[in-house]
């Protein structure tokens, strides 16, 4: 049975959203198309980085907890990772925003996004030797800048405070991943390329590699939604 440990995961991180998807009130199915373009855009792009940050050894997988399948040296399970995780946090940002008002996040938006921006930058020009700190918060702080100044997405504040409300859940996905409750960890990090800082077992740059992997999703997700909802209406 732990063969199918990443499997489960997976799985449980994302059947509640999946059924609650249809729900009458919520509807998210009718953007089933939309979150599947979105998250194969930018899966390529991290599976690309997965894919060389495990052939350097930065991280590896256990194989007593996968199927043994591998993709290019990753288990399927961590392709699915990058399906099943941005579902879930999608739905929950698209569930948080239709029935929550969250336009206080404006007055803080710039300063909060300013704030995590600066200290990334300057943790990975102080940690430049480590490659996972140093790659991590430089892809996080410029998938801000990038979103805010150049693609000008006004729900990046928005973005960012629903992914803290996200966190627990975070947590315990991750967590498991990189060993809480469990003999050894499913992912294994190279002591060499991160700080060394952990919540739980996770390491510190493990949410700002999330949280860039959400706000792209989140970005391509909103732009093929726009053009379903556009297309019906001309239809």
């Amino acid at each position: 049975m732990m063969q199918f440990t990443y499997l489960l995961i997976n799985f449980f991180a994302v059947i509640i959203c999946f059924i609650f998807s249809f729900h009458p009130k919520i509807k998210f199915n009718k953007y089933f198309r939309a979150f599947i373009l979105s998250s194969i855009f930018v899966a390529l792009f991290f599976i690309v980085w997965d894919i060389i940050f495990t052939a350097k050894k930065v991280w590896w997988f256990s194989h007593e907890y996968t199927l043994g399948v591998l993709v290019y040296n990753l288990p399927i399970e961590e392709i699915l990772f990058f399906i099943c995780i941005p579902f879930s946090c999608i739905f929950t940002y698209f569930c948080l925003d239709k029935f929550f008002n969250f336009s206080w996040v404006k007055k803080i938006e710039n300063t909060l996004l300013h704030i995590i921006t600066f200290v990334l930058l300057a943790l990975a020009t102080y940690f430049y030797e480590q490659l996972y700190t140093f790659t991590a918060f430089v892809v996080c702080a410029l998938s801000i800048l990038v979103l805010k100044y150049i693609l000008k997405a006004d729900w990046l504040g928005k973005a960012v405070i629903i992914y803290l409300i996200l966190s627990p859940g975070f947590l315990v996905v991750n967590g498991l991943l990189t060993g809480t409750g469990l003999p050894s960890p499913v992912v294994n990090y190279n002591s060499e390329e991160f700080m060394g800082f952990r919540i739980l077992t996770i390491p510190v740059e493990d949410f700002f590699y999330g949280l860039a992997l959400i706000l792209w999703n989140l970005f391509f997700f909103l732009k093929f939604k726009k053009y379903e909802q556009n297309k019906y209406i001309l239809v």
